[in-house]
């Protein structure tokens, strides 16, 4: 059910240098149903290294993509930050970039249309990219136009064809999930006007480390992005980064601006932040040493900080069953004897059970419901949206418990 690479997805140079072993682990999305409970859980190890030819981060197991995103259950609707962040993106660059009834904003990966409909909303035709059976259809019930396909340069060639061009392309969190690096960058630069711009978002590999971010690493992650490797990956197809920012979301993520060679003149901020990174030695082995052994450090804390909290007659619950939680509780060994129950948002997710760890999803009111004494934090990358739903858990005395960087309890 996995294949594992010797060879970098980006350069195809035999220069992979290990960084962190989390060991076997099941997929992070892999929900489970009551009714699987009593079934073995299939489990592929998740081994991160650095390719020393051009800078890029990766881990070596791939599990096949149909198996990991026909059917689906993150809905990025259910996050109100989310909503927020795609809002202002697309009003930003409907007003740069003078986005009309003629233009076409196609978005990769593209969800319940959560990114897209605030274009059609401004009158800008649309078109979602999106493997996910069950999403893609939610999308198509929203209005917003969805193939129901995995991104690549056939398909990119096929609309082409068709004299469909885009002005703008979507690819937030998503080039991080592809095995075929090459084949989706080159679909980019087919797929784009000559002016277009693919706007790319990706968790930042210096903010993963430098935080001890590790919950970050999953089997959808194949590649974590440094600029650096961005910027060769993009060279080798005849495209250019030609901005970029810093953004906080995700624990800390790059927003890209790709166009074809030449179309744009690079700016300041890309130059200082290649720099930075020279700097850092980021483009170095060295920069990633140490980083298996503070995450093994912060393991070590938090569960002797659950188990002394349990010792005491605590009851634990625990916010968000998303992929990093996964990664989280697996790698870890939190199970119910620490974590008595696991409450999420979205309700695709409620009634199921956290992969390997099979503690059980409850609703966001289980928390005033029980009145756990603690919540850990899974999703700590959303703390200021749940902390401000949680008030009245947090009124009640309830605190929480945050893993990353560093253990603290509010």
């Amino acid at each position: 059910m996995s294949t594992t690479i010797a060879t970098c997805r980006a350069c195809g140079a035999a220069t992979l240098e290990p960084v962190l072993s989390l060991g076997k682990t099941p997929l992070a999305n892999a929900l489970l149903t009551k009714e699987d409970l009593d079934k073995p859980e299939p489990a592929f190890p998740l081994e991160l290294v650095f390719c020393s030819s051009c800078t890029l981060v990766q881990i070596t197991e791939e599990v096949p993509p149909e198996t990991m995103f026909g059917e689906y259950l993150y809905f990025s609707s259910f996050s109100d930050t989310m909503l927020k962040h795609a809002e202002a993106i697309a009003t930003r660059l409907t007003k740069d970039h003078a986005l009309g009834e003629k233009s076409l904003v196609v978005e990769v990966a593209s969800n319940d249309g959560y990114l897209l409909q605030y274009y059609a909303k401004a009158g800008v035709p649309v078109l979602g990219v999106e493997p996910a059976r069950n999403i893609a259809k939610v999308a198509e019930e929203k209005g917003i136009r969805t193939l129901c396909r995995f991104f690549g340069s056939e398909i990119a060639q096929e609309l082409r064809a068709k004299g469909e061009l885009a002005d703008v392309i979507h690819a937030n969190n998503v080039l991080a999930h592809v095995p075929d690096l090459n084949g989706v960058v080159s679909g980019f630069g087919t797929l784009l006007k000559d002016k277009g711009v693919a706007v790319i978002e990706a968790p930042y590999v210096r903010d993963l480390v430098e935080h001890c971010e590790f919950d970050t690493i999953y089997h959808e992650h194949l590649c974590y992005f440094s600029l650096t490797a961005l910027d060769r990956l993009m060279a080798r197809h005849g495209l250019a980064v030609h901005d970029v920012e810093r953004l906080a979301i995700h624990g800390g993520s790059l927003r890209v601006f790709v166009s074809k060679a030449g179309a744009y003149e690079r700016s300041a901020r890309v130059t200082a932040l290649l720099e930075e990174e020279r700097a850092s030695d980021i483009d170095k082995l060295s920069f990633y040493a140490g980083f298996a052994s503070r995450v093994n450090g912060l393991k070590a804390e938090l569960v002797s900080v659950l188990r002394d909290l349990k010792s005491k007659g605590a009851s634990i619950g625990a916010y968000g069953a998303a992929a990093k939680g996964a990664t989280l509780v697996n790698f870890f060994g939190i199970g119910s004897d620490l974590v008595d129950f696991v409450v999420d948002r979205s309700t695709y997710k409620q009634g199921r059970y956290m992969p390997g760890a099979r503690i059980p999803i409850l609703p966001p009111s289980a928390l005033v419901e029980k009145k756990p004494d603690y919540c850990l934090l899974l999703a700590w990358n959303f703390a200021d949206e749940i902390l401000a739903q949680q008030k009245e858990y947090r009124d009640a005395g309830g605190k929480f418990i945050f893993p990353i960087p560093n253990v603290r309890v509010a």
